[in-house]
């Protein structure tokens, strides 16, 4: 999602038309974004089994045609070819890199057919580059709700999947009176040990008042609970877990059950997650719908607690325009088994971050504003330090 929509901005910005190759694992997950139309690239299109290969990605990328003709330094350019690969995954070279110094787009204008391959929300860089910094002012007047609007134009959940939706969230989340999602991403369980992340998880939600606290004792005599058939007073908060994993939803359902919070029953708390696959199967169809669905039900929620480097949370985030806080995981191979001090920070955008963006080196090139302290309304992520994202009001941090 996060490389498509930027693909999109891209051939808006560039005056061309956006196909995109779903394969069976995305088959019926969105709807057509145009009425009577598609998106969809033709079966027979020339090439199209071999996109994925590394044979086409040497033969016709951007980042070949450079290297073989000099960085195109020399006088007279090489003749355009009738179709061009864009490969800006996150592994991508140095040479596939140049696609974002703005000199560079003059002669990718002149090619009939790109094909692009990404895996990045790269949209931040468009806004850095002189070409196209006009025209994305004026589309996007609050830098932090792009991918909002992107999002919410380009991906229409199908039908089936917005069964799974509304089925989940009328039962579990609408009658509360505020839903909070906790989207917890492990990256590896023997460096973060799912325990000691359901700590944090406890730490953040009750240290920054998303969740009521709770007593430390739980051996409270029967005359010590105050009972009251008058629950008018009492604030419902519907907790909905968003993970592979089972047991962060088992562990927070269990203190909250177990135990009494400070507050002496002011706010009611029900724990719930939709689904839980225990490990990440992006060619299962079945797999990438539920994790959609999970994607929108975290998306409809009051308040977001996300993981660092979760591309999954930043979706849902910017899709329902909330300011999450982002947990800081804990990972044993740097401070043990103790928990980092801070918990969650607040992020400062709800814009997705560009996690492998060109080099400062490259950057310089790029970047041409004529005032000395002004820039693009771009900084550095909170959760991936080199990662670059949009923000509003706030000048260009340097980048080194």
């Amino acid at each position: 999602m996060l490389g498509i929509s930027s693909a999109f901005l891209y051939a808006l910005l560039t005056d061309r038309v956006l196909l995109v190759d779903f394969g069976p694992d995305m088959a019926d997950i969105f709807c057509e974004p145009l009425q009577n139309s598609t998106w969809l690239l033709p079966d027979g299109f020339p090439f199209r089994n071999q996109f994925y290969s590394p044979q086409f990605r040497e033969a016709h990328s951007f980042g070949t045609l450079l290297r073989d003709n000099n960085n195109f330094t020399q006088s007279v350019l090489p003749l355009p070819p009738p179709i061009l690969h864009l490969f800006l995954s996150y592994e991508y070279g140095d040479y596939d890199k140049l696609f974002y110094r703005d000199e560079n787009q003059e002669f990718l204008q002149s090619i009939p057919w790109l094909t692009l391959r990404s895996d990045q929300y790269f949209v931040p860089y468009l806004f850095l580059m002189p070409r196209f910094r006009a025209e994305l002012e004026r589309l996007f007047p609050d830098k932090e709700t792009v991918f909002h609007h992107l999002g919410n134009y380009l991906f229409n959940p199908s039908n089936q999947a917005w069964g799974l939706i509304t089925r989940f969230y009328d039962a579990y989340l609408a009658r509360a009176d505020e839903r909070i999602g906790l989207q917890v991403r492990v990256f590896n369980t023997k460096a973060s040990p799912i325990p000691l992340v359901a700590k944090q998880l406890l730490k953040c939600t009750q240290s920054e008042g998303i969740l009521p606290q709770l007593q430390v004792s739980t051996n409270s005599s029967f005359s010590s609970v105050k009972v009251t058939n008058n629950t008018s007073s009492t604030k419902t908060k519907a907790v909905l877990i968003g993970s592979l994993y089972r047991e962060f939803y088992e562990e927070m359902k269990y203190e909250y059950w177990t135990r009494a919070s400070v507050d002496g029953g002011g706010e009611s708390v029900g724990v719930h997650q939709a689904s839980h696959e225990e490990s990440q199967n992006s060619e299962s169809n079945s797999h990438n719908m539920k994790a959609l669905a999970d994607i929108y039900l975290l998306s409809l929620c009051d308040v977001l607690v996300t993981s660092r480097w979760s591309t999954f949370g930043y979706v849902a985030q910017a899709i329902g325009r909330v300011k999450p806080w982002i947990l800081n995981v804990p990972n044993t191979n740097y401070s043990g088994d103790r928990l980092p001090e801070r918990a969650c920070r607040r992020a400062v955008s709800m814009e997705p971050c560009f996690h492998y963006p060109p080099s400062y080196d490259m950057k310089k090139k790029v970047v041409v504003d004529g005032e000395v302290g002004t820039g693009p309304p771009v900084v550095h992520c909170e959760d991936v330090s080199w990662g670059l994202k949009l923000v509003n009001g706030r000048q260009i941090e340097r980048l080194g």
